[in-house]
């Protein structure tokens, strides 16, 4: 009987370090996609996947037989192609993988370093798997370990000092780029988690008064603003005309395609947008203006503050930090591969002590059973030693020492 081809533990996808904001839209996954890549995932018999799609990157996780499995999976959901894959891509198998997810989960792969948004995009995408059981107990550890790890590198260092979230990062744009920027009209558009925390950042850092909000959904925009009565609220057939009344225009929409296009903006006057969803939500022709000045995710990315330099010094502590929940993920993985082949070892091991204590007892007047128990005990203690030894090599194969053990004791 021929040995099922070796599943291993992959982790798929581009991100900021490679693909600039535009290439990343085309791999960008939507909710629903998200949903059909998962249900596909699960047709095609994958041991266990989860995505990870936010503005910085696009990553699928899990057990393939190649790599290529996946990024079949993530180019069929969107609009990138393998070829472009290929050329921006990051590929890492088994402990690499394991790494790679430890440190997204950390905030150390993050375009900024430290942001901990990151935390809560990571326990929504595995929710998303589990709730399509799409998981397993190796992901469903993975997860746990990662989310403990991160919890200690917040509160036991200062990696994530100060406030460099990309929202944050827009308010500083405007404050450094706009000297009367209080006295601005300030349109945000969209209030996912991106425009909620914007919203905050411009109460928090700002005293302009003339904030408006619009959102698809009014209802959220209600809600929102009752805790938030400084700013206004639009309803989104108002959009032409706020956006005409606008000097800043803020977009953290989730939107598939531009919701911002040319039709709504004027060719007459100033209007700085900043555009913070990923795809990219703002149509390239607007910058056809003469008036109008377009920033993405990737140039607010590049705004720096003195809190960077303290974050920095914090790496070694967070990667230590890392190693050891590394560490205990690893025990406890190889506990559970190693489980089956030393309790088959035992068995049959035990079977043989058995019998022959059992033969001896029958042919030998004085002979000391308990003695025998204890030296043939020891026997089988050191013997299943070596054994776990040997499974610890990297390069064996738990199923194929299995096999041989039932060869060897087969009766």
């Amino acid at each position: 009987m021929q040995e099922a081809t070796k599943k291993h533990f992959y982790n798929i996808g581009v991100s900021y370090k490679k693909a600039d904001a535009n290439t990343r839209g085309k791999f960008s996954l939507s909710k629903q996609n998200q949903f059909a890549l998962l249900e596909m995932a699960k047709e095609k018999d994958f041991d266990a996947v989860f995505i990870l799609s936010t503005c910085n990157r696009t990553e699928i996780s899990g057990f393939a037989e190649h790599p290529y499995q996946l990024i079949q999976l993530l180019c069929h959901f969107s609009e990138g192609t393998v070829d472009e894959f290929a050329s921006i891509s990051n590929i890492y198998k088994n402990q690499d993988a394991v790494n790679q997810l430890f440190r997204i989960g950390t905030g150390l792969e993050s375009q900024i370093l430290g942001d901990y948004e990151i935390v809560g995009q990571l326990k929504q995408a595995f929710k998303l798997a589990k709730s399509l059981k799409t998981t397993n107990a190796y992901l469903e550890r993975l997860l746990n370990s990662i989310l403990q790890a991160s919890k200690k590198v917040k509160n036991e260092t200062k990696l994530s000092s100060g406030t460099t979230s990309v929202s944050y990062a827009a308010v500083q744009y405007i404050i450094k780029n706009l000297p009367d920027y209080n006295s601005k009209n300030i349109l945000v558009f969209g209030l996912g988690k991106m425009g909620k925390h914007t919203c905050k950042n411009l109460a928090e850092y700002t005293q302009n008064k003339s904030v408006c909000l619009i959102n698809r959904t009014e209802e959220k925009t209600t809600e929102f603003i009752k805790e938030h009565t400084s700013i206004r609220k639009a309803t989104i057939e108002n959009l032409f005309d706020e956006v005409q009344k606008a000097d800043v225009l803020i977009v953290s929409t989730g939107a598939d395609k531009p919701t911002i296009t040319k039709e709504l903006i004027s060719n007459n006057k100033k209007l700085l947008i900043l555009d913070l969803s990923m795809p990219e939500n703002v149509a390239k022709d607007v910058i056809d203006f003469e008036g109008v000045s377009l920033i993405n995710v990737d140039e607010l990315s590049k705004i720096t503050d003195e809190t960077l330099a303290i974050r920095q010094q914090e790496i070694p502590i967070a990667e230590a930090i890392i190693e050891k929940h590394k560490k205990e993920f690893n025990n406890w993985l190889n506990h559970r591969r190693f489980t089956p082949a030393i309790a088959a070892l035992k068995k049959s091991l035990e079977t043989i002590k058995n019998d022959e204590i059992s033969f001896q007892r029958r042919k030998m007047v004085d002979f000391d059973e308990s003695q025998a128990e204890i030296v043939t005990s020891r026997f089988i203690q050191k013997i299943t030693t070596q054994f776990v030894k040997h499974l610890k090599d990297e390069e064996t194969s738990v199923s194929q020492s299995l096999e041989v053990i039932n060869k060897v004791f087969q009766s």
